[in-house]
């Protein structure tokens, strides 16, 4: 059979007939403007901006404290109070690491959370407090309440309030205020000698690294992208420097500021490496942070508290301005954490963890 060819001419008849397309050049820019629009709103919501596009974080709402001082509302307790957690959020896994560490699973209870694209927010796997979402919670603590619903929340089952939603001050309060709970009771995470030590590095770390990630993967223009980038390597090499000659952050012993970088760094090579654009330098590349990370993560159970598959799925899953497709990766395989660290070496004397 003989194939024929249309005549430029006739095909242009054909295709006149059948309706004109718009050029290939106008369908790109129509769609590019769509999705950028549509994306901005996504991203107003998820992530407040400033007019420079970078990415600023609201705070925490609820601040009270649990503490044996006289006439406080919340006094320390075994079994009165429970954390409320989202195993992927760093800022929630920071709690369940010094719950581990000190030894407090059985004074204080944990309840997980979901994130549910559907939702727009954080879902109970099991119903609490006659709650079925985290936003149902937060009203029931404070009808009216208009502010974010995040995690971790430290809940007092005894008054059904809120008592604190800042992971940074949460931690604080594990350390010191259930010792008499603990099975740890003599570990301290933040010494008085080493507090101002201790307060600089979680100061630094915070606004380039802990934060720092976010502001990279949120931040809605080049500028504001490339400064905080700059930012958060510059910031990863002094470390990397620093633990040189020192094991852990403040010296040969755990403290707060090393829980406080550790959940950053667990998610990095997985997710902000990838998914927030921080592709300068994976953790595993680095001299010292690379075995810093495998010999925390090794320390006595602080693994326990690390889920790497619901990390991937909080984050590639859920934020779908960021990954529209929803497509989660399969790898990294976490068993590079268990490699050996070799760093026992570099001092004398570490916390008995």
């Amino acid at each position: 059979m003989t194939q024929h060819t249309l005549s430029p001419a006739a095909d242009k008849k054909i295709r006149t007939k059948k309706g004109k397309s718009l050029p290939p050049k106008l369908v790109i820019k129509l769609g590019k403007f769509v999705w950028t629009t549509l994306w901005h709103m996504m991203m107003s919501k998820l992530a407040p901006r400033n007019q420079s596009g970078e990415y600023i974080r609201p705070s925490s709402q609820f601040r009270n404290s649990v503490e044996t001082q006289e006439g406080n509302l919340y006094q320390p307790a075994t079994g009165r109070y429970n954390l409320i957690v989202g195993l992927g959020c760093p800022w929630a896994h920071r709690t369940l690491v010094v719950r581990s560490l000190k030894g407090l699973e059985e004074a204080i209870s944990v309840t997980i959370v979901s994130p549910s694209p559907i939702e727009g927010g954080w879902v109970f796997n099991q119903e609490y407090e006659g709650c079925r979402t985290l936003a149902e919670l937060y009203e029931l603590a404070e009808p009216g309440y208009g502010g974010r619903f995040t995690v971790p929340v430290l809940w007092d089952t005894q008054t059904k309030t809120i008592v604190n939603n800042e992971s940074s001050e949460i931690i604080v309060m594990l350390n010191s205020e259930f010792n008499e709970f603990a099975k740890n009771p003599t570990l301290d995470l933040y010494p008085q000698e080493l507090k101002e030590k201790i307060d600089q590095w979680n100061e630094r770390i915070y606004t380039s690294v802990n934060n720092g990630v976010y502001r990279c993967g949120f931040a809605q223009t080049q500028e504001a992208h490339n400064k905080v980038f700059h930012e958060l390597f510059t910031t990863l090499d002094e470390i990397d420097t620093a633990l040189t000659t020192s094991r852990f952050l403040c010296g040969n012993s755990v403290t707060l500021a090393d829980v406080r970088l550790f959940t950053t760094l667990f998610r990095f090579d997985t997710v902000y490496y990838v998914l927030f654009k921080c592709n300068h330098k994976r953790i595993q590349d680095y001299r010292n942070l690379g075995p810093y990370l495998r010999d925390l993560y090794q320390l006595k159970g602080v693994a326990d508290t690390c889920d790497l598959e619901s990390v991937k799925q909080d984050y590639y899953g859920n934020l779908f301005p960021l990954n529209p497709g929803g497509i989660i990766p399969s790898g990294p395989d976490p068993m590079f954490l268990q490699e050996p660290h070799s760093r026992d070496s570099i001092g004398k004397e570490a916390n008995p963890v």
